[in-house]
């Protein structure tokens, strides 16, 4: 993703908040609070509000969201609660769970006393261990990404948007805390992270597939890897490295380079990235209005659309570890 501009990131900025909060924020800039997100936006852009005070609505409100969770369980409480967690072995491939149960028990056993024998005997800890291992992934991911959304120089969001979690220098990031992948070597990882950024992209999964700025926070324990995830929960090494990163002057540019230096030399991107940028202008970055003109410029158009045939859906044996 090249560098945006300002008034193409206020505009995500403002699309990252919750309509009801974005009302709130409309009425402290003295701005109509009426009608649907697009025309608030719109007014707001309208009215050119200084765009530190939004900056600090966000803030203010991502810090009240953060107290509502340490109202639940406070900070050293749920690393205390994470620290319970003796082994991590998803027993199931992240995500297809469902495929393992349709082709391991469903279309597997076809007499009743044998699949509940073999749910109780194998199933249940594949199940245990699953939910376990997703359950420390997202709790202590809440917490790294709670430490980097309050540092000095990042804006967080407060409503999920595809491929953005932060602004950091004003500019957006996708933040991935993620282990090192089995197959890639841990001393190039070191040595080049670079190249690891760039490898992470030409191989994400169809559901991370994206041309995104994106922020990798990568874990190894480079004397027993299989350990790595124990990394995760040593906040005081973790919050280190990533404020160590932040406070660099030169972060940004860093950041940019790292996940741009692939996606800048595919031709494709780049046509597809300028077409894009063209409609978000034509529509002075109003989101329904850069909808409503694809949905025109569909309608005078001569081609035949047509809509994706349902595929037969088949399951294949999935390893037990991942």
């Amino acid at each position: 993703m090249p560098l945006l501009s300002q008034k193409e990131v206020l505009n995500l900025k403002l699309s990252c908040i919750k309509v009801p909060q974005l009302k709130i924020l409309a009425s402290e800039l003295g701005i109509s609070s009426s009608g649907k997100a697009a025309e608030i936006i719109k007014r707001i852009f309208e009215r050119q509000s200084d765009e530190e005070l939004i900056n600090e609505f966000i803030k203010q409100k991502y810090t009240e969201r953060i107290k509502e969770r340490r109202a639940i369980i406070s900070d050293e409480d749920l690393k205390r609660e994470l620290m319970k967690v003796k082994t991590f072995s998803w027993g199931v491939v992240q995500g297809q769970l469902d495929q393992k149960i349709q082709a391991e028990y469903v279309r597997r056993f076809v007499r009743y006393d044998e699949l509940l024998n073999n749910v109780k005997a194998r199933l249940h800890d594949d199940v245990t261990n699953y939910v376990i291992c997703t359950w420390y992934n997202h709790w202590t991911t809440v917490l790294i990404e709670e430490h980097i959304s309050t540092h000095k120089r990042v804006i967080p969001t407060i409503k999920n948007i595809k491929g953005i979690d932060i602004f950091f220098d004003g500019q957006p990031f996708d933040l991935k805390v993620t282990y090192l992948p089995r197959e890639y070597n841990p001393i190039d990882a070191i040595s080049n992270p670079s190249d690891l950024a760039i490898w992470m992209y030409e191989n994400q999964g169809a559901q991370r597939f994206g041309a995104d700025n994106r922020l990798f926070v990568v874990l190894l324990d480079k004397e027993n890897p299989e350990r790595s995830w124990e990394l995760k929960r040593g906040f005081a090494l973790v919050f280190q490295k990533i404020d160590n990163l932040f406070d660099r002057p030169n972060c940004l540019r860093q950041l940019l380079l790292s996940t741009n230096r692939y996606m800048w030399q595919d031709p494709i991107v780049q046509d597809v990235r300028k077409a894009g940028e063209e409609l978000a202008k034509q529509a002075n970055y109003d989101l329904h209005t850069f909808f409503q003109n694809l949905r025109n410029n569909e309608k005078k158009r001569n081609y035949e659309v047509v809509s994706r045939l349902k595929e037969e859906v088949t399951f294949s044996k999935t390893p037990d570890v991942r």
